[in-house]
């Protein structure tokens, strides 16, 4: 997956939800990542420092139409309920010509959805939305989708507007 991701073409990307940064540092071009954590961010800024990064709501992004040839997210997607999608996909539309997905592959001892608790370092508890993905099922919900890699763990979709 990793290398899928290394290996697209420079371009000028935004990468929404970057939270620190893992999946940005194999992009390549003009980086942009949004994500609504300054703590994250600051994280992602250290790795990779000549990226820019900005504080922002990935359902409203902050950016005028067709600032960006791309579109990138990693695991974010999967924990967006039916009427999110809907909005980031027209947010991501707007903003850019190509959308790349990259989440969580359906496998065994998972449901296709789920609700899980997550705990967080602080103690906190959260319960949160989480649904693993059929590559070419998620290529047809993007839309005139292209599976770029369909692993055991991970997917990644392409999908052009």
């Amino acid at each position: 997956m990793q290398a899928v991701v290394a290996s697209m073409p420079a371009t000028r990307t935004l990468d929404v939800a970057c939270g620190t940064g893992w999946l940005t540092q194999h992009l390549r071009g003009g980086i942009v990542g949004l994500d609504a954590s300054q703590s994250m961010l600051e994280v992602a800024a250290e790795r990779i420092p000549e990226a820019e990064f900005i504080v922002g709501d990935a359902l409203e992004l902050p950016f005028d139409e067709g600032s960006f040839e791309r579109v990138v997210t990693g695991h974010f997607y999967g924990h967006l309920e039916e009427a999110e999608r809907l909005r980031f996909l027209a947010e991501a539309r707007r903003v850019a010509g190509e959308l790349v997905v990259v989440d969580s592959a359906l496998h065994d001892g998972v449901e296709p959805v789920e609700w899980q608790e997550r705990v967080l370092n602080d103690g906190s508890r959260w319960e949160v939305y989480k649904r693993y993905f059929v590559a070419k099922e998620l290529a047809e919900e993007l839309g005139q989708g292209e599976v770029l890699f369909d692993g055991n763990w991970f997917v990644v979709v392409r999908s052009r507007a």
